[in-house]
């Protein structure tokens, strides 16, 4: 009676299994459809979908035919970008050239370089003067300290904005 009761247990187990997992894989298949034809329609149906679609399929090139109108195959006119260096040569505040270039560096300590505030750290630097500073700061410098990029890596900034970095940065320990 013991092997009848086990087999009857194994078959009844065998059966809620298997109806189990048919329940599970009905269930994921129901989701997986309903899921992608909700998605897929709204996709599908978005304006800027179907824009970078179009985008996607235009022509590459446009032929011109002689004797025709071909104003619509005319190269757009690109405004053309002021010089380089009449952006270099704003003069922007201290704070302005801290916030932008030297915090990176100054406001962690990266590198060597001597935290914004620290007067400790920044004596030795004032101790050789200001205008080594200066220089430093324009040209770069490295040494066992660390290492200066010129002018902080930003070399679209104007000398007299690094100039008023460095003198914001040296009020500070001042």
């Amino acid at each position: 009676m013991s092997a009848a009761h086990d087999r009857q247990f194994t078959d009844m187990f065998t059966v809620v299994l298997g109806v189990l997992v048919g329940i599970a894989i009905g269930i994921y298949f129901l989701a997986s459809y309903i899921g992608g034809r909700t998605q897929e329609s709204q996709v599908h149906d978005d304006a800027a979908y179907q824009l970078q679609v179009t985008e996607r399929i235009a022509p590459v090139g446009k032929v011109a035919v002689s004797g025709r109108d071909n104003s619509a195959l005319a190269i757009p006119q690109v405004a053309a970008a002021p010089p380089a260096a009449a952006a270099s040569t704003a003069v922007l505040t201290g704070e302005e050239v801290y916030q932008m270039a030297c915090v990176v560096c100054h406001g962690a300590g990266v590198a060597g370089a001597p935290k914004y505030g620290d007067k400790a750290l920044w004596a030795p630097r004032l101790a050789k003067g200001v205008e080594v500073l200066h220089q430093n700061s324009l040209t770069g410098v490295q040494g066992s300290a660390g290492v200066m990029p010129p002018k902080g890596g930003r070399a679209d900034l104007s000398d007299q904005s690094i100039l008023n970095g460095v003198d914001y940065m040296l009020d500070a320990v001042k």
